[in-house]
């Protein structure tokens, strides 16, 4: 009995670590996916072949279907998927400049052979002039009818290959197949592409409960900005959170938020109270009591400002702190089912305290806030990024839900030269896509500190990347961009991913 129990939970052990490495790699393939350019890779690479197979299927059951069609329904298959967002990437431009292609390329063998007398000296050879000819009518064409596709021009010099009796019905087959591959296109790019942060980007529909450890500098603001976090979402809350020194002090806190009940008042009988503990003894349980009064009272009062203001359920929690207050917050995280924590920045000998680095090293999504001035609404907020990745869309999602639809978002990043410009602006595009409204993008050449010295004052608030996925050597070289900006006139918001 006893062995069966021990190899029952050897192998509950084994299922239960397996799980974890399934999630873990999932979530990392998850977040790889988020990446607009792997995405859009991972689709090409599946939908091509897939596409390809299926109209290869179809031209071996029907005769009239030519093998000729395949390598410009490939190569324009391929522009769709790889360059969704390009100028050739529309369904009704695939379709007609395949389609007038094979036109053109008829109507070439056709007047080929009544102006010029071309005919195939062997297989697989075409007259020159018609070459041209298709080409020249292919351009001709396509340019005024704003179709010009570079697959086109492929489909116009393989039609002169296909035997005459049968291109008509070539014709048919290339209007069939990229119809069927526009068809398909048009539904990914609406339904997976367009809203592929609504369904791949995590932060997108998670970090909507939010626990708060009140602490810090300027707790009650970075409250604000958790509820504001919250608030986007239907289903968001807030949950306040006190940390204290002792267990008799929390169980105090908890007995009064339960109770909402007052201290009594001292008793006056000479120095005694009934129960025969002298006055100041008294004095200072009363003393305890008014403080856990006071304590309660202000969380309180800011949750009930943050349902009033915000409109978003707004809990209270005590705990005890302990030796290190970071465990127990991400604890009381998970207890209360809360996907994001919000703290106030806290330092200690110009970095990071031990406190907001240990949180960073948990499993849950860490929002630090710096306050410049006690904001409590943030209308223009700026978002410098380094590259694509789940931090940055992580960083524009936050920065769309505090600016709301009347907000300004700007997503930029810093250069040390013009080199790298385009691909610059082309990352950037890729990032701002995929969320609603209007993000303005820049790119600066010089180095972070400058250009946020220079335009943060136009801002009020300034999300960035905790930068947690660099290696020590590479942090100690250079630390993290918000360890070097001490003086910014804003407010300041660290974003990291557990």
């Amino acid at each position: 009995m006893d062995d069966r129990l021990g190899l029952y939970d050897f192998l509950y052990a084994w299922a239960r670590r397996a799980r974890r490495i399934e999630r873990r790699e999932l979530r990392e393939f998850r977040r790889w996916l988020e990446q607009t350019r792997n995405l859009v890779h991972l689709s090409a690479l599946l939908f091509v072949p897939l596409l390809i197979g299926v109209v290869t299927l179809l031209s071996n059951s029907v005769q009239q279907l030519s093998f000729l069609l395949f390598p410009p329904l490939a190569s324009g298959t391929y522009t769709l998927f790889a360059n969704p967002d390009s100028r050739y990437a529309t369904p009704s431009r695939f379709v007609a400049g395949l389609t007038i292609g094979a036109l053109c390329g008829w109507l070439a063998v056709i007047l080929s052979s009544l102006l010029l007398g071309g005919t195939a000296t062997g297989q697989f050879q075409v007259h020159a002039g018609g070459a041209a000819l298709a080409v020249f009518l292919t351009g001709a064409v396509t340019w005024p009818l704003d179709v010009e596709e570079p697959s086109a021009f492929s489909t116009a010099l393989l039609t002169l290959l296909v035997p005459s009796g049968v291109l008509s019905g070539y014709v048919a087959s290339v209007f069939l197949a990229s119809s069927l591959v526009a068809g398909v296109f048009s539904v990914w790019h609406d339904r997976v592409y367009e809203q592929r942060a609504a369904f791949l980007y995590e932060s997108t529909k998670g970090d909507d409960h939010v626990l708060v450890p009140m602490r810090g500098a300027n707790p009650d603001a970075t409250a604000m900005l958790a509820a504001r976090l919250a608030g986007a979402h239907d289903a968001g809350k807030v949950v306040l959170l006190d940390l204290v020194e002792s267990a008799d002090a929390a169980m105090a806190e908890r007995e009064l938020l339960d109770d909402h009940r007052r201290p009594a008042p001292l008793r006056a009988d000479g120095g005694r109270t009934t129960d025969g503990r002298s006055s100041d003894e008294a004095l200072s349980e009363v003393e305890a009591e008014r403080a856990v009064s006071s304590a309660v009272t202000n969380l309180e009062m800011r949750a009930a400002e943050i349902e009033t203001q915000v409109g978003v359920p707004c809990e209270v929690v005590v705990a005890v702190d302990g030796a290190n207050p970071a465990p127990t917050v991400l604890q009381i995280a998970d207890e209360v089912n809360c996907d994001l924590v919000a703290a106030s920045y806290e330092e200690r000998h110009g970095g990071l305290s031990p406190f907001v680095r240990d949180l960073f090293r948990g499993d849950t999504d860490v929002v630090v806030h710096r306050s410049h001035a006690g904001r409590t609404r943030w209308r223009r907020v700026l978002v410098p990024v380094r590259r694509a990745s789940d931090v940055a869309h992580s960083m524009l999602d936050f920065a769309c839900r505090l600016a709301g639809e009347a907000g300004r978002i700007s997503a930029a990043t810093c250069l040390p030269s013009d080199k790298n410009r385009r691909q610059a602006e082309e990352m950037l595009a890729d990032l701002v896509d995929p969320f609603g409204g209007t993000i303005e993008t820049r790119v600066s050449v010089g180095s972070i500190e400058s250009f946020l010295a220079e335009t943060t004052g136009a801002y009020d608030l300034v999300i960035m990347g905790a930068s947690t996925d660099r290696s020590a050597a590479s942090r100690l070289i250079s630390p993290p961009t918000f360890e070097r900006i001490q003086d910014l006139d804003t407010d300041v918001a660290i974003v990291d991913r557990s």
